[in-house]
């Protein structure tokens, strides 16, 4: 059984509000199925949860993986252990990503998506939250980070998206998604 439901989510919005919801399906590529597949655990992780850190300037955290192609970046993001709050595991994968300390302050998207290849699916969830830091961010894990950056909403949105959007790769399409719903959710929102 998964290990974010129930309980923990109940905790989570009572701490940090309840988050917009959206359902959505991709289609990826063979091998990316098998990436998402094996991150499953034997399917008791089906999540990430992906931070949205703002400094006091209003700019957000990026990442850059070492596989990602010129001009990619996305948001940081992980999965929450078993036993750990959604906060917490927010923060500690903030920590090990970005090395910033955060304040979680929002759960803001939960999306639920079905990723497809073929007659092949597999349901996941992202759990989208936004925090706050300060503090400049570094690589904390050169084996899987290969860059930290400041970053804005309108980059992820504009030409890191166009990016991702020009490779064959599902899940930078649904990055790029995600990325344009949260931009669009906080204009909502104010």
């Amino acid at each position: 059984m998964a290990h974010l439901t129930g309980p923990v989510l109940t905790r989570a919005e009572a701490e940090l509000g309840r988050p917009h919801v959206l359902r959505w399906r991709y289609p990826i590529g063979p091998a990316e199925m098998d990436m998402v597949v094996s991150s499953t655990r034997g399917q008791t992780r089906l999540h990430d949860v992906t931070l949205f850190i703002f400094n006091p300037a209003g700019q957000i955290a990026l990442i850059r993986k070492h596989n990602y192609p010129p001009g990619i970046w996305r948001a940081p993001g992980g999965g929450v252990d078993p036993g750990e709050e959604l906060a917490a595991g927010a923060a500690r994968e903030a920590l090990e990503e970005t090395g910033l300390s955060v304040r979680i302050t929002r759960y803001l998207l939960r999306v639920h998506v079905t990723f497809t290849d073929g007659d092949r699916e597999q349901p996941w969830t992202t759990h989208v939250v936004l925090a706050e830091a300060d503090g400049e961010p570094a690589t904390r894990d050169p084996g899987e980070i290969s860059a930290v950056a400041w970053g804005s909403l309108d980059e992820l949105s504009g030409p890191i998206a166009t990016a991702m959007l020009a490779t064959p790769r599902g899940l930078f399409t649904y990055r790029a998604a995600l990325h344009r719903a949260v931009a669009e959710r906080l204009k909502s929102i104010g």
